[in-house]
């Protein structure tokens, strides 16, 4: 079964700096796969990199989506073909409400895909549906967006756009930071019984193997220095958490656990 999104050979800098060396990842449709390693590894690189931000050069390798060379594709135009990043700090935006954002993006999704757009009042039943739940309340429908918002509303929110959106690949980047334990269990629920449920394809970045407890992924990457070196189930994350990064892999060979 081909992949539907592959790496091969990916080399990427930023300014100066070289932060991918030789990056080779395949992520099967359908699957959760969890990407986790030190800091500096060049997980939130990969993040930014698969969406197209034009701060991360791509100087060898390739990007392929479905068997297609996206290498070169704007992030707009990625994001058409169905892929979500979230933020890993979700700013406040002032002026622009939840119900604003999410009507526009979802709009532009459907005139992309060759539908017609939700009614107002269809779309609006459709996204008070998520807010429940994702456990938000109705008071964020006109609220700016992340004003006066937790951390945990915040990831809450992101999680709620990507399922309202239902990109065929999302990449959650360290969703399980800086929330509380109810509103982890919240968004590990809402990600396993909605997005899991619809055939998405999940990537979590993440330092901590609490969030896995609520969601048993089908592989855990390990990349350290740029490069993927190891590879396992969930069982990896714990052994991670007990030992750290110094006995996992090699920095020149990926490994396996099984």
């Amino acid at each position: 079964m081909e992949p539907l999104l592959s790496l091969q050979n990916l080399h990427v800098t930023t300014g100066e700096k070289k932060i991918l060396n030789g990056l080779d990842l395949e992520l099967e449709a359908g699957a959760i796969e969890v990407i986790m390693g030190p800091n500096g590894s060049g997980k939130s690189t990969l993040c930014q990199t698969l969406l197209g931000h034009p701060d991360y050069q791509v100087t060898k390798g390739v990007i392929q989506w479905q068997g297609k060379d996206i290498t070169k594709l704007s992030t707009d135009k990625r994001a058409r073909l169905g892929m979500f990043l979230s933020f890993q700090y979700p700013r406040e935006i002032p002026g622009v409400s939840l119900a604003q954002l999410t009507r526009l993006a979802h709009t532009t999704q459907r005139v992309a895909a060759g539908a017609e757009p939700s009614s107002p009042s269809e779309f609006l039943t459709e996204l008070r549906s998520h807010l429940n739940r994702s456990g938000l309340g109705e008071q964020f429908l006109e609220r700016s967006l992340n004003e006066g918002a937790s951390g945990g509303e915040r990831k809450k929110m992101e999680v709620l756009q990507a399922s309202l959106l239902n990109p065929k690949f999302m990449i959650f980047d360290e969703i399980d930071t800086g929330v509380d334990v109810d509103s982890m269990r919240t968004i590990a629920k809402f990600i396993k019984d909605d997005l899991k449920k619809k055939g998405n394809t999940l990537v979590l970045i993440t330092h901590y193997n609490r969030i896995l407890k609520y969601l048993k992924p089908d592989k855990v990457l390990v990349l350290i220095a740029g490069k993927l070196v190891k590879v396992g189930d969930f069982k990896l994350a714990e052994k991670i958490e007990k030992e750290g990064y110094d006995k996992i892999g090699s920095k020149s060979q990926v490994s396996s656990n099984k």
